[in-house]
């Protein structure tokens, strides 16, 4: 049920998002500057979220998972912090839940983007690797729906590839 909403919020970021990239900066834990753009070339999943929100502490555990078995290869979690909460109480929370990928502090309740908008928390979106958001999901996720859809993107992504340097294709004509 959750992997159809993620096709469903596809096909409707698909009509709606530019092709552009999108780009931010946030600081991290450590108030280090960090970039959407340090990540091209993997997928991020970028993961709005509050310490007071239960739906967000319930995909934690999801996003953790999912994390880190794609750090190394092809994607990445990018957890913004979408409350104003003391530094050391954040860290405190990170440490506690054993949150594995970065968490960046947005503590003006304004999105770092405003092609990234928030509706809700938890809100989550899938950028390509090219930077492109390519997926929203307002609610929960699981490792399996984000799994699944990036499995089906780059078999998309393949598909396309092939087609284009498939010799047998009549060539346009000007």
């Amino acid at each position: 049920m959750k992997f159809r909403h993620w096709f469903f919020a596809a096909l409707l970021l698909g009509g709606a998002v530019q092709a552009d990239p999108v780009d931010f900066s946030l600081p991290d834990l450590e108030g280090k500057a960090r970039t959407l753009s340090e990540f091209r070339g993997k997928w991020v999943v970028v993961n709005y979220w509050a310490t007071w929100c239960p739906p967000c502490l319930e995909e934690i555990p999801d996003l953790v998972a999912f994390h880190d078995r794609h750090r190394d290869k092809d994607a990445v979690v990018l957890g913004i912090n979408f409350e104003d909460i003391p530094q050391d109480q954040l860290r405190a929370f990170v440490d506690e839940y054993f949150i594995s990928y970065p968490v960046l502090r947005n503590g003006d309740m304004a999105p770092p983007s405003e092609r990234l908008d928030v509706g809700g928390l938890p809100t989550t979106y899938i950028i390509s690797p090219e930077g492109v958001p390519v997926a929203r999901q307002v609610g929960t996720v699981t490792a399996e729906a984000l799994e699944k859809f990036i499995e089906k993107e780059n078999r998309g992504r393949v598909a396309n590839q092939q087609s284009r340097r498939d010799p047998s294709r009549p060539e346009a004509r000007p």
